[in-house]
């Protein structure tokens, strides 16, 4: 039977952590030969966030080194299934699109499947700092590696977990998110596709710091050209 691990980092998210896991379509899944599990990375969390995700079902894994990157990593590292999926733990990815992008990647023989938020965002999804650096961050990308990305921050994906056997990841930050698309695209040349997805406004409190996450990715895109 084949697995897929639906990878969640959560650091004080308990107004959304519990919706998250349970609008997963896990029967769905398990209807289309997929055992399923899902993993929720706490990331030294201090409002119960990962109780909370143990009672909605959830494989819990505790990581003290804060960071988007270092939480996925970790979740990474535990996860049983032949093919990953992500989301953020406060409903602003389209869990149940799960299953249609399985299918997908199936279908078209598809090594990474990374999404677009841009194309049916919720009014007040993002705000308009955020909107500005998110162009800056997607055109540095597109010149700096030639990739066709139209989002290239997006934090919902699927891919197969053998691809982490050959990414180089190194950021511990939120730059892992532009970090393991450059690698999938741009170094190993996989299979891959951006799918439009719908984006909503978040449940809880916002934990993105704009500037300082949107220089330091700036500045590991560029890095990263440089040295691998």
């Amino acid at each position: 039977m084949k697995t897929i691990s639906i990878v969640i980092p959560a650091r004080n998210e308990k107004d959304g952590i519990e919706k998250t896991i349970r609008a997963i379509p896990k029967g769905e899944l398990e209807k289309m030969g997929y055992e399923v599990q899902i993993l929720v990375v706490d990331n030294d969390s201090n409002d119960g966030t990962g109780e909370l995700a143990k009672k909605a079902g959830a494989d819990v894994v505790f990581e003290p080194r804060l960071g988007y990157g270092s939480a996925y990593k970790a979740g990474f590292a535990h996860a049983k299934g032949d093919i990953i999926a992500t989301a953020d733990a406060d409903m602003t990815y389209p869990v149940e699109d799960i299953p249609k992008f399985i299918k997908l990647s199936e279908e078209q023989n598809l090594d990474f499947i990374t999404t677009d938020r841009y194309a049916y965002m919720e009014k007040g999804a993002m705000s308009s700092q955020h909107r500005l650096g998110n162009a800056i961050l997607n055109l540095a990308a597109r010149l700096l590696f030639q990739i066709g990305l139209k989002d290239s921050q997006s934090g919902m994906w699927v891919f197969r977990k053998d691809l982490l056997n050959k990414a180089v990841l190194k950021a511990n930050s939120m730059a892992l998110s532009e970090e393991l698309k450059i690698e999938a695209i741009y170094f190993l040349r996989c299979n891959w596709r951006e799918f439009p997805i719908q984006y909503r406004v978040r449940v809880g409190k916002a934990k993105l710091k704009t500037w300082k996450d949107g220089f330091g990715n700036l500045f590991y895109l560029i890095k990263k050209r440089i040295v691998r």
